[in-house]
């Protein structure tokens, strides 16, 4: 039968595996500040279908647009459209 393992045996064992640390002096990295181009806006989403998307896809393409500037053009458009319906009557 071998022996049982102590503690301190356990510890001896660590001691003598561990090799000296050598401390170099920390490289000094140059953080960029990073402008949070998010600040103050408010995140809007959806889940959408294939054919939606698809849509979507085909529309950031053809007017070179993100996804925030396809969904505020949009909206954009729809809201003026909507005014224009209110001040004529249709709505």
């Amino acid at each position: 039968m071998s022996k049982k393992p102590t503690a301190s045996s356990f510890l001896d064992a660590m001691k003598r595996q561990q090799e000296p640390v050598q401390i170099d002096e920390p490289a000094t990295k140059t953080v960029k500040s990073v402008k949070n181009t998010r600040a103050g806006l408010k995140h809007i989403g959806g889940y959408l279908e294939a054919d939606t998307v698809e849509k979507v896809a085909i529309l950031r393409a053809r007017l070179k647009l993100d996804n925030s500037q396809l969904i505020k053009r949009a909206i954009e458009e729809l809201f003026e459209r909507e005014n224009a319906a209110r001040k004529f009557g249709d709505r």
